[in-house]
Formats: C-alpha cells, structure tokens, sequence
C-alpha cells in the first residue's frame, strides 16, 4: 500500500476492551436531524389526514435512512480524521438542505428533497469505498454491493423529483422499498454475491449508543414542542395540565427506553458473536417505530395543548393514542430481540392503549392525553419494578 491510499489511516481503531466512543463530531453531525425531526412534526401538524401520514412517514422513513447508514459508516471508518470528519460535515450541508425541503418535498422542494438524499446515500457510500482503500476486501466488497443498491434506488427517487402527484409518491415509495430491503437481502448482486451479517463488523456499544442519542434527539424535540406552544398560549388550568401532561409523558417515554432498554440492548449486542445481526434487526429496522412513535406523540401534544378542551376530532384521537401506541410497539419489539421475550408491561400498555379507542372521542382532548400518560406510567413503573426486583432475586441466589 502506497502512501497516498488511504487504507488503516481512515478506519476506526479498535481494542477488544473498550467500545469505539462517540466523537463530537458525531454529535455535531446529529444536530441538522433535530431540525429534521422539528419539520417531519411539523409537517405532520399542517396535514393531519392520510395522506399527510403517509407523506410523514416516507419522508422519517428516507431520514432515518440517511442517519442510520451514517452511523453505520462511523462504526467503520475514524470521525476524527480529517477526511471523513470534511466528509461529515459535507454530508451535515445536504441534509441541512434535505431538511429545509421536507415541508414542499411533495410540492415544489421535490427535486430538492431527491437530490439531496442521493447525494448523502451515494456520495457517502463512494467516500467509504475511497476510504477503506485495500485495506479491507470484505468491508470494500460490502460496500461495492451497497452502492449497486442505493445507485438502483437514486434513479427512482430523482424520477420521483422530476414528476408531481401521486407518481411522485409511488416513484418515491419504490426507491424505499429498495433501500430498506437491500440489508435484509444482503445486498446482493449478481457476480458480487451476498454479504452476510458477519461481513459487518460493527461495534455493537458504539452503535448502539448512536441510537439512543437519536431516541435523544426525538424526545428533545418533543419537549421543544411542548415548551414553544405553551410559551404561546394562555395560562389557564386546562393549559397548565396540559403541559404537565405532556411533560410527564415525555419523561416516561424517556424512562421506558433509557431506565433497563438502552443499557441492556447495548450489553447484548456488544457481547454479541454476531453483532451485525442485532445491529441490523434491533437498531437499524426497529428504531424506526421508537422515533415515529416519538414524533406523533410530539403532534399530540400540541394538539392537547392548543384546544385541550371539548370533543376529541377524530384526527386528534389518532394522533393521541397512536403516538403513544407506535412507542410502545417498537419498544416492545427492540426488547424481544434483545431479551429473547415480549414485555409483559409493554403488552399491556398497547392493550390500555386501544382499550381508549372507542370512549375517547367523547372525551376531551386532555382527558385522553392524560388517559395516555397514565398508561405510559404504568409501563415504565412496571418494568423498573419487574427488573429490578428480578436483579435483587438473582443476587441473592
């Protein structure tokens, strides 16, 4: 290897005693998705009805894509080389572009949208290959699969760019399809074959800790959320319960995912034989329902807050329970792979959730938000209580 490829200069260093840290860099890169995350919510807001939902959820879909296959890339190569860290901050510059877009990204920012996420998911996958150079020729046979993909997929998401309408969303939904199935099918390629979950050496600790740093990031947003529409409103007692109604559910969102969740998913994979399997399943598919759940939340209660009394609208109903309800869902679903077992807790969270269903529309938009917040309670003190009585038992035996 000559001096001027770039090889083991650009790769993590790693010690089979410590997990790869988190850098700065990193955190800074994350700061462009709390601006993602603030628009998705807000556009979901403006249009709450189907096809605003499924417009949310393709847009959270392709940003949870770009951050999640970033992470990936971290796990690899050295955030504090000055090559990738520029690479970073390249990629912080289009999805800073990628976020202004998300409102009109169905209107008129389409092509903008498109071009951006392109540019992140191909460029990104380019620079690695450069980076890793020789060094690797599983890792750079990965990611010569990887870019076959992504490349397949940038042609249906710059034609949906090019095109309105409902072509645009069905152009674009084909370009998702393609991304989220390219892990579970290896990425394969004739003549360049499959990878498998072994060929991804990732650092269990580490991604896992990228992860919950976006779970962070969603629930911060929520408070903003939270904190902006009260700023504005009104000091009443039905305000006031309101947010601390809202807050409250924030803290126990928080406390479901971080009290035993985050720590033991981050023990599992990183004591893993094969962690790219967990990283994969757990982290990179998973996470998504967790942040979703996070975002529609954050829309209900700016709903609560802004007309907590009266009827509950149909529109509102959904947004109320169903936040709550895709938290739980994905959080349920992250610990059965991690724990080998469903969460009896979380099980009964969803089934007090849906129990609300068929009174909540005439109750008011607080009652049923405070109804909600009550079930997230439940949750998170039930299993702090479960598990912890479980570690005392274990330890006197």
């Amino acid at each position: 290897m000559t001096g001027s490829e770039p090889g083991t200069r650009l790769l993590r260093k790693r010690t089979s005693h410590a997990d790869s840290k988190v850098t700065f860099i990193e955190l800074f890169f994350d700061l462009v998705f709390v601006f993602a995350v603030t628009q998705l919510s807000h556009s979901l807001l403006a249009h709450l009805d189907l096809a605003g939902a499924l417009h949310t959820l393709l847009l959270l879909m392709a940003v949870w894509w770009v951050w999640i296959y970033t992470s990936w890339v971290t796990n690899w190569l050295d955030p504090e080389r000055p090559p990738v860290r520029l690479a970073l901050l390249a990629l912080m510059l289009a999805g800073l572009l990628l976020s202004t877009s998300i409102p009109k990204a169905f209107e008129s920012q389409g092509l903008v949208f498109a071009g951006a996420f392109v540019f992140m998911q191909v460029g990104r996958t380019l620079f690695t290959l450069w980076a890793i150079g020789r060094d690797d020729a599983g890792l750079t046979r990965n990611f010569q699969r990887i870019l076959v993909w992504l490349s397949i997929s940038a042609a249906f998401w710059i034609a949906g760019g090019l095109v309105d309408g409902p072509l645009r969303r069905a152009l674009w939904l084909v370009a998702l399809i393609v991304e989220y199935l390219g892990p579970s099918a290896g990425f394969w390629v004739p003549q360049l074959g499959r990878s498998t979950t072994n060929d991804w050496t990732v650092e269990g600790g580490h991604l896992a800790e990228r992860c919950a740093l976006f779970i962070i990031i969603a629930l911060g947003e929520s408070i903003l959320v939270t904190g902006a529409t009260f700023a504005d409103l009104a000091w009443t007692a039905a305000t006031v319960t309101a947010f601390v109604v809202s807050f409250i559910g924030s803290v126990a969102m928080w406390w479901i995912y971080f009290d035993t969740g985050a720590e033991r998913g981050s023990h599992h994979i990183a004591s893993s034989d094969d962690p790219g399997r967990l990283a994969r399943i757990a982290y990179t598919y998973l996470h998504l329902l967790i942040v979703a759940g996070i975002i529609v939340a954050a829309v209900a209660d700016e709903l609560v807050l802004a007309h907590p009394t009266g009827h509950t609208e149909p529109k509102a109903l959904a947004a109320i329970i169903g936040g709550p309800a895709l938290y739980l869902v994905g959080n349920l679903l992250f610990k059965r792979v991690i724990a080998g077992r469903l969460p009896l807790s979380h099980l009964v969270g969803v089934a007090l959730l849906l129990a609300l269903i068929p009174a909540g529309a005439s109750w008011s938009p607080l009652l049923l938000g405070s109804a909600t917040t009550i079930a997230l309670i439940i949750v998170a003190a039930w299993e702090m209580i479960s598990l912890r009585s479980g570690r005392t038992t274990t330890a006197q035996v």
